[in-house]
């Protein structure tokens, strides 16, 4: 929880982050199952420090939440405005302060009332056919500026929406294979070590089984789990039981990261 302000939010409604599974929890109740081919070699001990998660970002108590932002730092709509609102006018004064942000790099704030501790605000880029390599390099930048800030910070969580995948057009299969090529290659350096947590935080059915088909592919169990009696009731799914999607199953998407939260971001 932030420092400055405690959170309104019931008790009943906060996710903490012994409600978040694993994917070691996930690959043992086969709600994400061996990829045909992965594209690393398998390390166990990652497995207890990725999970997936569906549902909303602004109430997880976690160290950190990546705010998927624009340039201004100013709140706009979905995720960021979600987070706004949820943080209160205080983080609107702090964010004032920071001059912006450039496309592809991050900053970090208080959380103010939200429960986590800090808010990390990375600007996605806009997706352009016209110019992949620049784009896909600005939302890698996105990710890998948001990890080190936490580091810096000596946080020990760190939540993602999926950024640049509502308005800003970025497809959801390209932009969650960045996403988890960067988290690898962070969690195969030496200073991943100070990181407990990575946690990719969905909205909508859509972009969890995109998360559940690709998280295997770049973070492979060391074997097929042995068959179980492990049941729906165990792990049943990515989302809290608390917090499911409404059943639209596709929230409004009105700015930066799509299917993270009741309102969209950009």
């Amino acid at each position: 929880m932030s420092d400055s302000d405690s959170s309104d939010l019931p008790e009943d409604m906060i996710v903490r982050l012994a409600d978040i599974k694993t994917l070691r929890q996930l690959f043992h109740a086969r709600v994400i199952k061996a990829a045909a081919k992965a594209r690393y070699t398998p390390n166990a001990g990652f497995l207890d420090r990725v999970s997936l998660f569906q549902g909303d970002i602004t109430v997880m108590e976690v160290d950190s939440i990546v705010n998927a932002a624009n340039r201004s730092l100013l709140g706009g709509g979905g995720v960021d405005g979600a987070i706004h609102s949820a943080a209160g006018r205080k983080l609107v004064e702090e964010c004032e302060t920071l001059g912006g942000c450039e496309t592809g790099q991050s900053k970090i704030t208080s959380a103010y009332k939200l429960p986590s501790k800090r808010i990390i605000h990375t600007v996605g880029p806009v997706y352009s056919r016209s110019d992949i390599e620049t784009r896909a390099e600005q939302l890698r930048s996105c990710y890998a500026t948001s990890l080190n800030l936490a580091v810096e910070h000596d946080l020990k969580h760190i939540a993602f929406p999926s950024v640049s995948t509502g308005i800003y057009g970025y497809p959801i299969e390209d932009a969650t294979h960045i996403a988890l090529d960067v988290v690898r290659r962070f969690c195969e350096s030496e200073e991943s070590s100070k990181l407990d947590r990575i946690i990719f935080v969905v909205w909508s059915n859509k972009d969890k089984e995109v998360y559940e088909t690709l998280l295997p592919e770049y973070f492979p169990a060391e074997e097929e789990p042995a068959s179980s009696d492990a049941t729906a009731g165990d792990v049943p799914s990515t989302e809290a039981v608390a917090h499911e999607p409404p059943s639209s199953g596709e929230p409004p998407q009105t700015s930066d990261t799509a299917d993270n939260t009741p309102a969209q971001a950009p």
